[in-house]
């Protein structure tokens, strides 16, 4: 059990500092870079801030323990889906190979974070 608490919070705190505090960070030290990465890909100025918005919501719902598992669930869907798209972005757009496996890299740190979810619930 300890073992499993361990690796959760490990894959949850990287999850939370590459989705939430740096884009956090830099809307609030450096605004002029907050559509550097949206822009490029074709993406309107605003994408970028709801996106921000989502993603640090959506890391708050999974770090705190008092959350509802559902509300836990649809987090980790939302933090999902913008992985999975940001990769298919930098695919279809840039086809950098760096800037597409790196969503795919933070999405597998996601995956373990929420498999340990799941198995200390159970």
């Amino acid at each position: 059990m300890k073992t499993r608490k361990i690796i959760f919070w490990i894959a949850t705190i990287i999850i939370v500092l590459w989705e939430g505090v740096m884009p956090l960070s830099t809307v609030l030290f450096m605004p002029e870079y907050v559509t550097a990465g949206t822009q490029p890909l074709g993406y309107p100025e605003y994408f970028a801030y709801a996106l921000i918005i989502c993603k640090v919501l959506g890391c708050l719902a999974i770090v705190f323990p008092k959350i509802p598992g559902r509300l836990k669930e649809w987090a980790y869907a939302g933090l999902t889906f913008s992985l999975v798209f940001a990769f298919i972005s930098h695919a279809c757009v840039d086809k950098n190979m760096a800037y597409m496996l790196m969503p795919l890299v933070v999405l597998a740190i996601l995956m373990v974070s929420y498999v340990y979810h799941r198995k200390l619930k159970s």
